[in-house]
């Protein structure tokens, strides 16, 4: 009998130790976060959830990968019509006039920092950084997470091999071709290739040169703003990029992220894209590597002016359950740290978000032992940004987007001239901009 009731009252106290466990369970509230990193950036955001939950015991950050930038965006807004939304969605940059207008369904940052109370400075963080992502009266609508510019990735091995200098990369556009020339000589199978063509070879390359790229200050000045990226310098260098092709110099390879793996491979021996590419590099090139600046015309007045910021913020959608934005806003706190953007931006080569995390970095002594990770930095701040350098805001961009990767696309196959692809991509996304006003204009 003795032992029945020993045991009884172990059986009662481990059904209390379960109901506790259970209960403290249940009393965590999970946090979605969707996003688009992909390899290692996809493992170091995990690491940064995973820290956060660590560091408290209400809330729990939950990453789940959705997709390319343009699937990830589409599916939040769908699931927030279905009435069940994430409760952050990382955008890409091209998205955020189409999410400025979704009135109703996000949740600006500043608000929900002051209404949580949260330490918020949005005086803290770049400011190449802040105005991209703020609404015209000065409020960050996102927070700002993986931001990124356009830099030149150049084989060492490969540079070495063709009896070019690796410590003394292209600088200019001619300097690239006449380098891919000795590249293809030496036996490359790649001289050059782009990422994101349209990021990197329109978009930031307007910036760079101080040209627009549209009107009202590319979008930034309003709506009603009209493309301009067909202009004489931006057709002189698509054509000579077609001229390039012809000639074996320059290997198109995909319109996003796609030709990343021709540079880590070692097929292709320069290559233009994110700084946010470093994290992948690092862990797959089985070469010796650096970065150097975004190549630049010389003879163009002013270039290299500044290039602008790409990557993606971070929105919160309105949620049913008011509670959880305290967690978010916990989050955003955490992930906005000195500490934890300084660790970001060293492993992943994206720009670190704050001054303060800027700070750090160089205090550590970061730059001086890894060369060019402070080069995305330098042109973003190269010299004080003009009408034409501070940034894009365009409705349905996304749409915009694939138009000019189909004429750039026309143009690398021999189909049309720079001036014909460009002429027709401007008349074609003119006619977004203007469905974008019209479906907005209430």
């Amino acid at each position: 009998m003795i032992k029945s009731g020993k045991s009884s009252l172990v059986r009662a106290a481990l059904a209390v130790a379960l109901l506790a466990l259970t209960t403290q369970a249940q009393a965590v509230t999970e946090i979605q976060w969707w996003h688009s990193m992909t390899g290692k950036l996809n493992d170091i955001v995990g690491e940064i959830a995973t820290k956060f939950n660590a560091s408290q015991t209400e809330y729990k950050v939950t990453p789940i990968y959705k997709g390319q930038y343009d699937e990830s965006m589409t599916a939040a807004i769908a699931a927030y019509r279905a009435g069940n939304p994430p409760q952050i969605v990382q955008v890409f940059e091209v998205g955020t006039a189409t999410m400025m207008a979704a009135k109703g369904a996000v949740k600006p940052v500043y608000q929900l920092m002051a209404e949580q109370k949260e330490p918020f400075d949005p005086k803290g963080f770049l400011g190449a950084v802040s105005s991209y992502y703020s609404d015209t009266t000065g409020h960050l609508i996102s927070m700002p997470f993986n931001s990124s510019t356009q830099v030149l990735y150049i084989n060492d091995d490969a540079f070495k091999k063709a009896g070019l200098d690796p410590n003394n990369p292209p600088k200019t556009w001619p300097e690239v071709e006449q380098a891919a020339a000795k590249l293809k000589a030496s036996g490359a199978a790649c001289g050059f290739t782009t990422g994101w063509q349209s990021w990197v070879q329109l978009e930031s390359f307007s910036a760079w040169h101080n040209v627009p790229f549209s009107t009202l200050q590319n979008g930034l000045g309003g709506t009603g703003t009209r493309l301009q990226f067909n202009g004489p310098l931006q057709v002189r260098h698509i054509q000579n990029l077609a001229d390039w092709a012809k000639k074996g110099e320059f290997t198109y390879k995909g319109r996003k992220d796609e030709p990343l793996a021709s540079f880590t491979s070692g097929e292709c021996a320069m290559i233009t894209t994110s700084s946010g590419s470093y994290a992948n590099i690092k862990a797959s090139a089985k070469f010796a590597w650096r970065v150097a600046t975004l190549p630049y015309y010389a003879d163009v007045k002013g270039a290299p002016q500044n290039t602008i910021i790409g990557g993606a913020t971070l929105w919160v959608l309105n949620q049913k359950n008011k509670d959880m934005y305290k967690g978010i806003a916990k989050f955003f706190t955490f992930l906005s740290s000195p500490e934890v953007q300084s660790d970001w931006h060293q492993k992943t080569g994206y720009v670190p978000i704050t001054l303060a995390a800027y700070d750090l970095t160089r205090k550590q002594g970061f730059y001086q032992t890894n060369p060019g990770t402070d080069i995305a930095i330098k042109e973003l701040t190269n010299k004080p940004p003009t009408a034409n350098s501070k940034g894009l805001r365009l409705g349905n961009f996304v749409q915009i987007r694939n138009i000019i990767d189909e004429e750039l696309e026309s143009v690398w196959s021999g189909q049309k001239n720079a001036k014909q692809a460009l002429d027709e991509a401007v008349k074609l996304g003119n006619e977004q901009l203007e469905r974008f006003e019209k479906a907005n204009s209430n």
